[in-house]
């Protein structure tokens, strides 16, 4: 990760506490931190909450950036797709940094369907991780970390082909769904794209050990 890129984030980061601080008593004693299938607000938390949620999770995301190739153990070092990490936890940063501004605008007190926003935001991260996921390389943090993947190189770059195919595909179609505001299909594209490549991962495995084909 470059210095620039962490020097942003931290901008970001120290934008969006002064701004929670700024806001804070003209916010509500409670937000929506949660809504149903169909986007019905289901769930609420404290206001010190924005706290967590915008600057607390930012500074985390930037932290792990920096710490996180140092935390990885041996055969799994970061270092191997170093670029691929710093992208995708941009990605990430930048994710969560819109979503608290949405849930800070709206408490606020300005009208608009927050849960859509944020549903929309969800479909662009996930087709955006799509597009690089095939460089992903075994690690415990990102990608798709099922027993088989990881126990085996091989099922581990086979699965993540795939699953760089269904986000953009499940990203896209979600977007589409969210815009056409049929939004549980939304939530069923999403869910296919994520459980697709890691039930992909079992039966490559199966099928790789029932040959003898699994490296040791």
């Amino acid at each position: 990760m470059t210095r620039k890129v962490i020097a942003f984030e931290i901008v970001l980061t120290v934008a969006m506490l002064a701004a929670v601080i700024a806001l804070y008593s003209r916010l509500p004693e409670e937000f929506v931190t949660h809504w149903d299938s169909s986007l019905q607000p289901n769930g609420y938390s404290p206001k010190w909450f924005y706290f967590v949620l915008g600057p607390g999770v930012m500074a985390a995301l930037t932290a792990f950036t920096i710490f996180g190739p140092w935390l990885s153990p041996k055969k799994f070092e970061i270092e191997s797709f170093q670029s691929t990490f710093d992208l995708m936890m941009l990605m990430l940063f930048c994710a969560t940094t819109y979503f608290a501004a949405v849930m800070l605008w709206a408490g606020w007190g300005h009208p608009g369907d927050g849960g859509r926003a944020i549903q929309g935001g969800v479909c662009v991260l996930f087709a955006a991780l799509g597009n690089v996921m095939g460089k992903v390389r075994r690690n415990f943090y990102l990608g798709i970390k099922t027993p088989w993947a990881l126990a085996s190189e091989r099922v581990w770059n086979g699965t993540h082909r795939l699953a760089a195919k269904t986000f953009v595909v499940a990203g896209l179609l979600g977007l589409l769904f969210t815009v056409l505001d049929v939004r549980v299909w939304t939530m069923y594209a999403l869910m296919v794209g994520a459980l697709a490549p890691a039930i992909y991962s079992l039966v490559l495995y199966k099928r790789l050990e029932s040959r003898g084909e699994l490296q040791s």
